[in-house]
């Protein structure tokens, strides 16, 4: 059983093959599919998704550092709605993101921290998106670090270092397409950080391993992540298959 603990299948890029691309996920093996939100203009893709793969998928429900504009308080509004609502494995996939645009920075923190609060009261993981941010990621997680803060730090691509200090938040890796790329780096460090502390996501469509790279990533190139990771650890893929996905249940209760 392989676990995609990141992929956006109900993407516009897999509006002319989702089921095909889904059932070539699972002929590889992937059963379990983890759906972060975005903002609200894609909640009913996501429900859409849900009703058509109840067995598969798993909803998220947060608010996308990227997506976090003049309207950020509706946004937030809308997912407390939900979340009050129904149940989602995750808040996620939450953070902050410099790469783009600085603009929002005061609002982005406020949203990380807002929607870290509702995780712990409802004791549910966190899923962090972190681009170009990892001090101002790092300087709320240590504000907010309790036994109820846990979750997945989302393609994670710090150093040795940054892993260890996500990991000391209770911080699952996630570990997708950037550990096969020649200048990921991270493969040259990921042997010393325990397996136990690893979760498989593709983030599909997004950053797709290699050999696609480039391309539309879809869940079934979890293969070439796994792949990677057997030649890092030195495990069987099988090895990896189950660990990962044992370490994704501890996570999410599911």
């Amino acid at each position: 059983m392989i676990t995609d603990t990141h992929t956006h299948l109900y993407s516009e890029q897999f509006d002319e093959d989702r089921k095909t691309m889904i059932e070539r996920a699972k002929d590889a093996g992937v059963s379990r599919f983890f759906i972060p939100a975005i903002d609200s203009s894609y909640m009913d893709r996501m429900l859409d998704l849900e009703q058509n793969f109840s067995n598969d998928v798993f909803l998220m429900m947060g608010l996308h550092p990227t997506s976090v504009k003049e309207n950020y308080k509706e946004e937030l509004t809308f997912v407390k709605k939900w979340i009050d609502q129904r149940d989602f494995c995750a808040i996620g996939e939450i953070g902050i993101d410099l790469y783009w645009d600085k603009t929002f920075l005061a609002q982005q923190q406020e949203a990380f921290k807002t929607q870290i609060q509702w995780a712990k009261e409802k004791k549910l993981p966190i899923v962090i998106h972190c681009r170009d941010a990892f001090d101002e990621i790092f300087e709320i997680l240590e504000e907010e670090k309790s036994d109820d803060l846990f979750g997945i730090f989302h393609c994670f691509t710090g150093t040795l270092e940054q892993a260890k200090q996500a990991i000391s938040y209770n911080m699952k890796l996630g570990i997708g397409g950037v550990a096969t790329f020649k200048n990921g780096k991270i493969d040259t460090f990921l042997n010393e950080i325990d397996l136990k502390h690893i979760v498989l996501e593709t983030d599909s469509p997004y950053l797709a391993p290699t050999p696609y790279r480039g391309k539309r990533n879809e869940s079934s190139y979890i293969i070439n992540v796994i792949d990677k990771l057997v030649d890092i650890y030195g495990l069987s893929f099988e090895e990896i298959s189950e660990i990962t996905t044992q370490n994704s249940k501890n996570v999410f209760g599911v």
